[in-house]
């Protein structure tokens, strides 16, 4: 039923002065009684949602605070990486070579996510250090003793504050591969604990033996780096002959179909090599030298000599003369030429050298396995495009005074002068070289003659092997392949300690990026929510219409 003073409080109401719609609707909602038959229910659910409004604000601002410090964090990590990426960085490889260890500092930059060497007297600097590891055999903990004074070496390259950061690599190769797998873990034991206290970044596995095909892969690598062949056409690449103490490394490209055991495949950017890789143990110069004096004794040619009539070993890869006045002169019970003396009779013969050589080269072709051996039981296909000749090919022609595009005929004819020319004149025009190096040369060339025409059927006038130890200022050595791909690359997806497939800036900056882009888009929702006003609709029974209002949050 209407009350009677209905109307006239709607009069009186009318003659008020006009005051804001929202305002007056939001006192009138709370206090006037006309909304008493509703206000259990309405007033309580707006009550509800005043109260939650605190605690509403409160979670959206820290989730904006949170949100915000991430993404600070995010960026300023990611602009710190991009600084860091363009300074300076440090990189070391210990060779552990058969006769001697080397170590290897390197120093690079980070540009647009690619390694920029400087393999130049700036960018790298070595030192080496004589035995090699493998004379360590009967005390093992004098291998790891043996790498202090290289340690010092590095820590003088590297500036402080950058030591930790700087990875730390031993890599041992044929001299150690010779000694059986419990020595040679103990003597990387040794090492690594050495490595462990070097103040470098070091981790137990970056100690290890690596792979005669690896070493062969490493110096073809850092060949056609420095040849500027890397990264480009496969057969426009040059293959690398090493031939070191203990081991002969051979790596080219091949067409033909490979055992695969001999069968690498590297991925350098765009370009996909197919390679011949091939570590041949026991072929090095020092221990085929060493191979040959056992050839000898067992099998070779045999002299009477003295009046003692003594049976002696002829020697064809020793000039004649050596060893002949041992007896006479101040040489100790206990040198070279003494052992030699009661052994061996030089007779300085390059033919006949040659043919030892070729004897010891072709030891075991009977238990070949393959279609064909080219050395021993070895298989090895048919070589293609050019070649480098590295170490111990270099060190004898540059001995000789050789050209580095010097032919086999070249090195022939200076082999077989020297072998021929009687010692005492040798010395006197050698003086300054050591008589142990000094009596080798010999071997060397003609063994150097057997190995590539004899054996690899490369042709004494054959114009495509050049002898080379360094390109430019790049040294070729396969520790600075093993450096190029584990800074760039990476090989059949394998992890070689630093080798990666794409440089990890690349990700780890898109993965700031990425969720910095998120975090500002979750933040601006946020307040976009926080300040969107909250609409009510609510009937007005004085006026008889539904009349929205604004609720603040």
């Amino acid at each position: 039923m209407r009350r009677p003073n209905a109307r006239h409080r709607r009069s009186e109401r009318e003659s008020d002065p006009p005051a804001d719609p929202d305002s007056k609707m939001d006192s009138f909602s709370i206090k006037s009684p006309q909304f008493k038959q509703n206000s259990s229910s309405r007033s309580n659910l707006f009550s509800k949602s005043l109260r939650q409004q605190p605690r509403y604000k409160f979670l959206t601002i820290s989730l904006i605070c949170i949100s915000l410090s991430i993404v600070c964090y995010l960026f300023f990590a990611f602009f710190r990486q991009r600084a860091s990426g363009d300074g300076r960085r440090f990189g070391i490889i210990i060779d552990g070579g058969s006769t001697g260890t080397r170590i290897h500092v390197f120093e690079y930059t980070i540009e647009g996510g690619v390694p920029r060497f400087d393999f130049g007297s700036n960018g790298h600097s070595s030192m080496r250090v004589s035995p090699g590891l493998s004379s360590y055999e009967e005390d093992s903990d004098r291998a790891g003793e043996s790498l202090m004074d290289l340690l010092q070496f590095g820590k003088r390259r590297v500036p402080k504050e950058l030591w930790g950061e700087t990875e730390i690599r031993l890599m041992a190769t044929a001299g150690l591969r010779l000694l059986n797998v419990k020595v040679q873990q103990s003597m990387l034991e040794s090492c690594r604990r050495v490595l462990r206290l070097s103040g470098f970044k070091f981790h137990d596995d970056w100690a290890s033996v690596i792979t005669g095909s690896d070493e062969g892969l490493y110096a073809w690598v850092v060949a056609n780096y420095a040849l500027g062949t890397l990264g480009g056409d496969p057969h426009q690449t040059t293959g690398i002959i090493e031939l070191g103490g203990a081991s002969a490394q051979v790596t080219f490209v091949s067409s033909e179909s490979l055992p695969n055991e001999f069968f690498r495949t590297l991925k350098y950017g765009n370009a996909t090599y197919n390679l011949y890789s091939n570590s041949l143990l026991h072929y090095g110069q020092n221990v085929a030298f060493d191979s040959l004096k056992e050839l000898l004794v067992s099998n070779g040619p045999k002299s009477v000599t003295g009046t003692s009539m003594k049976e002696v070993t002829l020697d064809p890869c020793t000039p004649k003369g050596y060893g002949q006045d041992a007896e006479s002169s101040n040489y100790s019970p206990d040198s070279l030429s003494q052992k030699y003396t009661s052994t061996f009779h030089a007779v300085g013969n390059f033919s006949e050298c040659r043919a030892a050589a070729l004897k010891l080269l072709e030891k075991g072709k009977e238990d070949c396995s393959y279609r064909y051996c080219t050395l021993g039981s070895t298989f090895m296909p048919k070589l293609h495009g050019r070649f480098l000749a590295t170490e111990n090919f270099f060190y004898t022609s540059k001995f000789f005074g050789l050209h580095p595009k010097a032919s086999l005929s070249d090195l022939m004819v200076a082999g077989q002068q020297f072998c021929e020319e009687d010692w005492s004149n040798i010395r006197s025009k050698h003086s300054s070289h050591e008589e142990e190096d000094l009596v080798h040369y010999c071997f060397s060339s003609a063994y150097i003659v057997a190995l590539l025409h004899d054996s690899l059927g490369i042709s004494l006038d054959d114009g495509r092997i050049g002898y080379a130890n360094q390109v430019e200022n790049i040294p070729l050595d396969w520790a600075l392949g093993a450096f190029i791909l584990q800074t760039t690359n990476g090989i059949n997806g394998r992890s070689h300690g630093w080798i990666t497939s794409v440089p990890s800036d690349s990700f780890s900056n898109l993965f700031l990026l990425m969720g910095a882009i998120i975090l500002l888009i979750v933040v601006a929702w946020c307040v976009s929510q926080w300040r969107k006003p909250s609409f009510k609709t609510i009937y007005d029974l004085e006026k008889g219409r539904y009349i929205v209002t604004r609720i603040s949050r």
